[in-house]
């Protein structure tokens, strides 16, 4: 753990959770950024990408909390998934204000669905903006647009795709059979209950339309998440006319992956958010 780093324990309805506070050198300039970690990963995230992301933005004079929700990583409790984050994510905000006295404002910052996570629990009165990485709205039918528009047309335009054609090695019937199978769920929305989702689009988009801070948007060149994401606020009216907004700024990182693997790629991520804090969240709004 590097120096400013110090580790919490504080409490989510009667379970002990485990956070980090990064504290830059000199005080904090506000917005402190809390950091919601996506998927079934802890405070760490893949590669050590919210380690470095929290040390990249402390440097930038910034407090920064990253934490493990209930039933993940060190903290108490059991798991659940990324609807059911409200309270983790309230409690984390209370114990940062908490520990950064007149911090006052808080930006969540969410990859994949702690992105999502991120947005549901914006209602807390202390966030004043959200940064989206690569969001999570998936549904099946989503997903095969997605599919759809953004990797059999990019195949059709790759060089590694036609040599495979010419030496033999294409199987078009295997690849037949998944383009019709794709080309059925879009049409159709060939769901399971999974694609249930609609609930939880809902309460996102009603909480993007309730949300008075300002938005970044982080968009993966080469993530079909991000895509599915970026395909929804084109084609719903409900989600372009909200996502559109003067409040809502998009930044698409080119040569990116869903997670930033590349170093270049998150230090990428570190300064487009960098900047968007400097400008100032509240003023954009």
């Amino acid at each position: 753990m590097s120096a400013g780093e110090r580790v919490l324990r504080f409490q989510c309805e009667g379970d002990g959770l485990l956070g980090i506070l990064h504290a830059p050198d000199a005080p904090a300039q506000a917005p402190g950024v809390l950091i919601i970690v996506g998927g079934p990963q802890y405070r760490v995230g893949s590669h050590r990408q919210f380690t470095l992301l929290a040390r990249g933005l402390a440097a930038r004079g910034h407090a920064v909390m990253r934490f493990d929700y209930r039933g993940m990583g060190d903290s108490d409790g059991e798991p659940r998934n990324f609807e059911e984050l409200d309270a983790d994510i309230h409690s984390a905000i209370d114990e940062f204000l908490g520990q950064v006295p007149g911090l006052g404002a808080v930006v969540l910052w969410g990859l994949c669905d702690g992105a999502s996570a991120a947005l549901l629990a914006a209602d807390h009165p202390a966030v004043k903006g959200l940064v989206l990485a690569n969001p999570w709205v998936h549904t099946e039918r989503g997903q095969a647009q997605a599919v759809m528009r953004h990797y059999y047309f990019q195949r059709l335009l790759q060089r590694s795709f036609w040599q495979k054609v010419l030496s033999g090695r294409f199987a078009p019937l295997r690849s037949l059979r998944e383009f019709f199978g794709v080309a059925r769920q879009v049409r159709g929305g060939a769901g399971s209950g999974d694609d249930a989702s609609p609930g939880f689009l809902r309460r996102m988009l009603q909480a993007v339309q309730g949300f008075g801070g300002a938005i970044l948007v982080l968009i993966s060149e080469y993530d079909l998440t991000a895509a599915e994401f970026s395909d929804l606020c084109r084609d719903v009216p409900a989600w372009r006319d909200v996502m559109r907004g003067r409040a809502v700024s998009w930044q698409r990182l080119p040569g990116a992956d869903h997670t930033f693997s590349r170093p270049a790629d998150l230090q990428a991520a570190v300064d487009v958010t960098a900047a968007w804090l400097a400008a100032g969240p509240q003023a954009q709004a």
